[in-house]
């Protein structure tokens, strides 16, 4: 099979150290095995800036939306209402989820290149004061903005709300102080910033808000406070663990740490991200977000007067060692760049003669 990189925002390109991880086969209920998990769960937190006394980490068994269901399963009670937050599929599929559940909602929809309005939630905050919960995503890679849970973190705050965050393709590569943020449930997955790869998802939480999820779960697998109850005694997962995706995982977070943390991850996939921007400028490429870019991926327009399909671009790029990603969105021809992952400035010089190459093969 030909090797390629991954340009997406996860599944992502990983170190040989953290593919070699996985040729161990462990045993779940070897006591080494699970003081794995707890180590991974301990450095969770420390990656939040949040003490064990007051937050906890729970590894959830599936991909990221999994874990977002969890969340919305077990802490959202038939007598609470929760306001989702929406300018991607991301912030759709959690609408999706609690339409299943038969939960009370509000969506406050906002336009996918639009983060949300602190102005706006507050006023809806007042208006229904049967709002108990409130949801968003932060990267939301629908189009690659940004979303200020800072600010709606604090309207969460003043306002007595629980704050729910899917940070799936932003933590460990954003800095998030949960406590700061006043976030009560985070959310993120093993095969994005943390650059492991997939399996499980996890959950930061905030114990207090943790323990009111008692007898609410509507579904046993994905039940996050049975799942917490059972993992904190000794690491134990309850029900058959990706033994392979936690060692990958582990070798994963030690790379975080030998890198220089978040920060300096962040800073890698922020000049990363610059590269890549003033590379697809030269080629007359433009982004679509105009504000509020993240550096996780990046949606652009197709050049003007373009002829040729997403997958002959693809399948171009993909037989000279790239893998990139095609839009989600409804109202424009685009496509998707990510640079999260082990991917670095010379990816991007060489995604970008990749690009030259074939643009000017199709003018011919």
């Amino acid at each position: 099979m030909k090797e390629y990189k991954l340009l997406t925002p996860g599944p992502l390109t990983t170190t040989q150290e953290v593919k070699a991880a996985m040729q161990f086969d462990h045993c779940t209920w070897d006591d080494e095995y699970k003081q794995i998990t707890q180590t991974i769960r301990k450095n969770l937190l420390k990656l939040a800036h949040v003490c064990e006394k007051e937050y906890t980490a729970v590894l959830m068994q599936g991909s990221g939306s999994f874990g977002v269901e969890s969340v919305l399963n077990s802490s959202i009670g038939y007598n609470d209402c929760v306001l989702i937050l929406s300018n991607g599929a991301y912030g759709k599929r959690m609408v999706d989820m609690v339409k299943r559940a038969r939960l009370s909602f509000i969506e406050c929809a906002f336009a996918y290149d639009e983060i949300p309005s602190a102005a706006r939630v507050e006023q809806l905050l007042k208006e229904n004061p049967n709002i108990t919960h409130i949801a968003m995503v932060h990267s939301e890679t629908t189009s690659g903005i940004f979303n200020d849970i800072a600010a709606i973190g604090e309207l969460a705050s003043a306002y007595k709300k629980i704050f729910i965050v899917d940070a799936m393709s932003s933590f460990g590569g954003v800095d998030i102080d949960m406590k700061q943020m006043h976030i009560d449930f985070l959310i993120s997955s093993a095969n994005k910033c943390i650059q492991g790869v997939p399996g499980f998802s996890f959950i930061l939480a905030r114990l207090h808000a943790l323990k009111r999820c008692d007898g609410i779960a509507r579904t046993l697998s994905l039940d996050l406070y049975d799942q917490w109850k059972t993992m904190d005694i000794d690491g134990k997962w309850r029900f058959t663990s990706p033994t392979h995706t936690v060692l990958a995982f582990s070798e994963a977070m030690k790379e975080l740490e030998q890198e220089g943390g978040v920060k300096a991850r962040c800073a890698r996939y922020q000049r990363v991200h610059a590269r890549l921007i003033k590379n697809m400028a030269k080629l007359g490429i433009e982004p679509y977000l105009k504000a509020h870019q993240g550096w996780v991926i990046t949606t652009f327009y197709y050049p003007k007067g373009h002829t040729f399909s997403f997958e002959k671009m693809y399948t171009y790029i993909k037989e000279r060692g790239y893998a990139i990603y095609p839009g989600k969105l409804t109202s424009a021809d685009t496509f998707r760049i990510g640079n999260i992952g082990e991917i670095y400035e010379a990816d991007m010089d060489a995604l970008y003669q990749i690009m030259k190459e074939f643009l000017e093969g199709e003018k011919q």
